[in-house]
Formats: C-alpha cells, sequence, structure tokens
C-alpha cells in the first residue's frame, strides 16, 4: 500500500529532472564540408584592423550529367555546372602553408564548415557571403609542379 504512491513519485520526480536537465543540454550538431575542386585565384593574406589574418582563396567544383539519362545506350549530351566556393583559412600553420603553396589551377581537397555572413560594401549595399572555413587542405597537385 505503502510501495505503490513511493514509485509514482519517483516516476514524476525523475521525469521531471530528466526534462530539466534536456534542457541544459547541448544538442550535438554538424556543419561539414568537404570539396574537391581546382583552385581559382592565387591566394590572398588579409588582415582587418584587429582582426586575425586570413588567408582567402577560390575553389571550383564541376557537377556533370547526361541528358536522356536511363535512355537505351544513353545517347543525350553531357553538361557541366561550376560553382565557385569562397575559401578562407584562419588556422595559423595552414593559413601560411595555404599562402605559401596553394596556386591557381592547383587541384586541391579542402575540408571545413560552411559560414554565412553578411558584409557592408564600398557603396554602403548590405551583402550576404557564404564562406567555406578551412580545417585541412590536401595537396593533390605537385606544388613544384607548373599547372
Amino acid at each position: 500500500m505503502f510501495h505503490r504512491p513511493a514509485i509514482q513519485i519517483f516516476r514524476q520526480f525523475t521525469r521531471r529532472s530528466m526534462s530539466d536537465t534536456a534542457s541544459l543540454v547541448l544538442e550535438r550538431s554538424l556543419n561539414r564540408v568537404q570539396l574537391l575542386g581546382r583552385v581559382g585565384q592565387d591566394p590572398v593574406l588579409r588582415q582587418a584592423d584587429g582582426k586575425n589574418p586570413v588567408t582567402i582563396f577560390s575553389l571550383a567544383t564541376n557537377e556533370m550529367w547526361r541528358s536522356g539519362e536511363g535512355e537505351p545506350f544513353n545517347t543525350g549530351d553531357i553538361s557541366q555546372k561550376t560553382t565557385w566556393h569562397r575559401i578562407s583559412v584562419f588556422r595559423p600553420g595552414l593559413r601560411d602553408v595555404a599562402y605559401q603553396y596553394v596556386k591557381k589551377g592547383a587541384r586541391i581537397y579542402v575540408e571545413g564548415k560552411i559560414d554565412y555572413g553578411e558584409y557592408t560594401d564600398k557603396n554602403n549595399m548590405r551583402r550576404q557571403a557564404t564562406t567555406i572555413i578551412a580545417d585541412n587542405i590536401i595537396f593533390l597537385t605537385d606544388v613544384r609542379e607548373k599547372v
């Protein structure tokens, strides 16, 4: 007789404490990008007033498809779309290596996260910018090789 109300109180307490702690625990999430492409311009090293220096360059990735996919003998035309990505490197060691060795036309692999931001251009217009913040770069073209 006394046993049953104690279990109910315990269940209510554990439900309440679980919901209270669940609101305090941050959810895990994931923001990862992997790109494989060719560098569109030699890197630029920039440093704004009082901010960390950053190496910036562009990277092109291509998507190819054949029209008429699924038809016998795949006789359709091949189409290609190029997407340009702005790569920013903030990590001190990687930033310096990227500035020194990344060259226009080189084939590289970039890992990082995507970042959306806003800035004001020279005409005082607010613009949106999408940037890949690089955590890792793998060179697939020999840096001594002319591209």
